[in-house]
């Protein structure tokens, strides 16, 4: 969430902002509660609401929560770094969910661009229990400190980091490696 003075939003918002008098008694019972400054409040000026310390009422400003495309079932998310996903790329990706004892309509994926401009906060509340991402994403996500190829536990969710799907389906090696990876991530034996 962010968060904005209401200082700060006379430079995002062009109109003018009207309380109807519910509100006003509301707010001003929020503020006279404030040890800090229970004198901020003015009378109603007609109809429009001031105060003399507009930093002290913080307004909360909720962005939409990120769209996660796919049934998302199993809190499996998959992140990847191309806009689209080629057909030989997808049926790859295909291939490796349903190896691991998944299908794609049991997981959610997101695209580079979907997370742009959006914090930790916002992408934790998601709620995924394991994400696949795959090459660079821009996003804070990338703080979390892991070597490629092998599974981070943070807090209750589990991570894999690798290479973008478009580089792992041209390269044998990298696709042995990233199963290598999804074998012990899922925790599925090795067939003799």
């Amino acid at each position: 969430m962010e968060e904005s003075s209401l200082n700060q939003l006379q430079y995002i918002l062009k109109e003018e902002l009207f309380l109807v008098e519910e509100e006003i008694s509301d707010l001003s019972t929020k503020v006279s509660q404030n040890p800090l400054d229970s004198s901020s409040v003015k009378e109603p000026n007609t109809e429009k609401y001031h105060t003399e310390k507009e930093e002290q009422i913080e307004l909360t400003v909720q962005k939409e929560p990120i769209p996660v495309r796919g049934s998302f079932k199993k809190g499996i998310l998959i992140l990847h770094e191309e806009d689209s996903l080629a057909p030989a790329v997808m049926e790859m990706l295909v291939k490796i969910i349903n190896a691991v004892g998944h299908s794609m309509n049991e997981v959610g994926m997101l695209n580079s661009k979907e997370l742009e401009g959006r914090s930790m906060e916002e992408f934790k509340a998601i709620n995924a229990h394991v994400v696949l991402k795959f090459g660079t994403i821009n996003h804070p996500i990338n703080a979390l400190v892991s070597t490629p190829y092998e599974s981070l536990t943070e807090e209750e969710t589990e991570y894999l980091f690798a290479d973008s799907l478009s580089t792992i389906s041209e390269d044998q090696i990298l696709k042995k490696k990233l199963w290598d990876s999804l074998r012990v991530l899922f925790n599925i034996s090795q067939k003799k």
